[in-house]
């Protein structure tokens, strides 16, 4: 009996330390887990954090280029719309002069001056025609100042160049003419008359770049009947620097002391079949191959005086020189 019992108190103990073991450990396992909730919180945080502004050292091989000697290209800088929209072409011609009253310039030809007229083409032109007109009545009207006129007027712009059409002198014509508008063709009148009248065209030609707003680099001097004359006499003598000449129903073949010293320019002579100058066009041509000059001698079923289809071919003999 006495066994009994005390085995029977010791089971009550055992169980009840069993019992209090139990709830320790339930509260040590319950604090355990509360530690790993904080340091799972902890390490989440750290996570979220925001980083140091310090940047990371870099990798050494970033440091390094590519390719030994190369350095990498800047970017392009940015380029404008304004910057690369086409420019405007100038425009042409640059200006006009004031509105000149004068009878001297037909309808559709403009004046330069009272005494010259000048034609200039629609597209811009560095070459320019000098042309001298035969012996023309004074007056508002006449046939001979309409018709070569319109013959160079249609010509230049045909070809694409300028043309100035200055006006000869009352005095200078031949006899019979006396009030007629003409050009010292040859002898006294020339040795009077010519180098004034060649100053006359470089300050007219000056007046026309202004207008056009562009130099002319090649210069043609052309002329029919008494203008082919004095054409002739100035390619001859030396009086004007030109890159050609040209003789419309004129010529004029007596060769110069001066024309051995000249440098060869294209010359076209073109005359009308029916006319009486044929002998003299042909002797011009004559002199100026004996000289070494290259010549175009283009005979025509007309009478005298300015043609489009003399200016035409001049225009074409003269540029098959220009590329030589």
């Amino acid at each position: 009996m006495g066994r009994r019992s005390a085995r029977g108190a010791l089971a009550g103990a055992g169980r009840s330390a069993s019992g209090s073991s139990s709830r320790g450990a339930a509260r040590w396992i319950a604090a355990l887990l509360g530690a790993l909730a904080v340091a799972l919180c902890a390490c989440s945080n750290t996570a979220d954090a925001p980083r140091s502004a310090r940047a990371p050292a870099p990798d050494a091989a970033a440091l390094e280029p590519a390719e030994p000697g190369l350095v990498p290209a800047a970017p392009a800088p940015a380029v404008s719309a304004a910057a690369t929209a086409p420019s405007e072409p100038a425009p042409w011609p640059r200006a006009r002069p004031p509105r000149v009253e004068t009878d001297w310039c037909i309808d559709g030809v403009d004046a330069l001056d009272e005494e010259t007229c000048y034609v200039l083409p629609d597209a811009p032109t560095r070459t320019l025609l000098l042309y001298f007109h035969g012996i023309v009545p004074p007056g508002k009207e006449s046939q001979q100042k309409t018709n070569f006129e319109t013959v160079v007027s249609r010509a230049a712009r045909r070809a694409g160049v300028a043309a100035l059409m200055p006006r000869g002198k009352v005095g200078l014509a031949p006899k019979g003419y006396a009030s007629w508008w003409g050009w010292p063709t040859g002898g006294r009148a020339y040795d009077e008359h010519a180098a004034s009248f060649v100053a006359v065209f470089a300050e007219k030609r000056r007046k026309l770049e202004e207008i056009a707003g562009a130099s002319f680099s090649r210069v043609y001097v052309a002329g029919s009947s008494s203008g082919a004359y004095f054409a002739a006499a100035l390619a001859l003598r030396g009086g004007i620097d030109a890159d050609g000449f040209g003789a419309m129903s004129g010529g004029g073949g007596r060769a110069t002391p001066e024309l051995a010293t000249l440098a060869p320019r294209p010359f076209y002579i073109g005359f009308g079949a029916h006319d009486t100058v044929a002998g003299s066009a042909r002797a011009l041509a004559g002199v100026l191959r004996g000289a070494g000059w290259p010549v175009r001698v283009a005979e025509h079923p007309f009478g005298h005086g300015a043609k489009e289809v003399y200016l035409d071919e001049a225009f074409a003999f003269w540029r098959e020189h220009e590329a030589r």
